[in-house]
């Protein structure tokens, strides 16, 4: 088995490394990463400039874009013969529910999908993780299942793990994406010039956290594992929009 893995959080990012260690005892991995943190960078694919890749001292093919340019470069200009899957992470911090609009973990996952390849975003849920062995861990087992009961040849696996040692998660779920309350406002302040300035503000709190959700698994100390299309289609809305169009 081959697998391509990436990441948000840079080549030189411990999740990246733990997953490498994990899944090449299992496969044959090809290692392709920003070569810096581009966490929040979506889907976004870079158009306006060539990319560059070269081999960092690690061993991991670095890049200097997106996930989604380094997941593209990789399937397509890259890896002879292609891989068998795609797997990104380990992301430094949780994707649940709305996160996974802006994450360039998914995003990465996603653009494994698009070009054909069942892919999965892993991460690490909580604040200063520290357990990303257990995570990595945890990747082996869902890589078990899908080699024992492999899925669609478009499914994407969006995994969270709670950050707590191996021995105290409870197990898996099947989850679908709760939402956040939203965003805080921005951070407004100044440059060392006196310029104005703006961080944007944290992420909202959990909102719709209830039964079944992403957020309420991670609370519980379970495996969320939430499977994500790419149609964003709100099919039950087109019979009433046409009757609104043609009104």
């Amino acid at each position: 088995m081959r697998i391509l893995i990436s990441n948000d959080d840079g080549y030189l990012a411990p999740g990246l490394a733990a997953l490498n260690a994990a899944v090449s005892s299992i496969a044959e991995t090809f290692v392709i990463a920003p070569d810096r943190n581009r966490s929040g960078a979506s889907n976004s694919l870079t158009l306006t400039r060539p990319l560059r890749v070269s081999t960092a001292h690690n061993g991991f093919r670095r890049l200097d874009g997106t996930p989604t340019d380094c997941v593209h470069v990789g399937l397509t200009g890259l890896m002879d013969p292609e891989p068998d899957m795609v797997i990104a992470g380990i992301n430094h911090g949780a994707n649940l529910g709305d996160d996974v609009l802006y994450s360039g973990t998914v995003a990465a996952a996603m653009e494994g999908r698009y070009l054909g390849f069942p892919a999965v975003a892993i991460s690490l849920a909580g604040s200063n993780v520290q357990h990303f062995d257990a995570a990595a861990r945890i990747t082996l087992q869902v890589l078990e299942r899908m080699q024992a009961h492999p899925l669609p040849g478009d499914s994407i696996l969006n995994v969270n793990v709670p950050d707590l040692p191996f021995e105290l998660i409870k197990g898996f779920r099947a989850t679908r994406l709760g939402c956040r309350h939203k965003s805080d406002p921005v951070i407004r302040t100044q440059d060392p010039n006196g310029r104005e300035i703006y961080w944007v503000g944290p992420a909202g709190e959990g909102q719709d956290c209830g039964e079944g959700t992403d957020f309420l698994a991670i609370q519980e100390g379970y495996v969320s594992v939430t499977p994500l299309q790419i149609d964003l289609t709100r099919h039950g809305q087109l019979e009433q929009l046409q009757g609104w169009l043609t009104a």
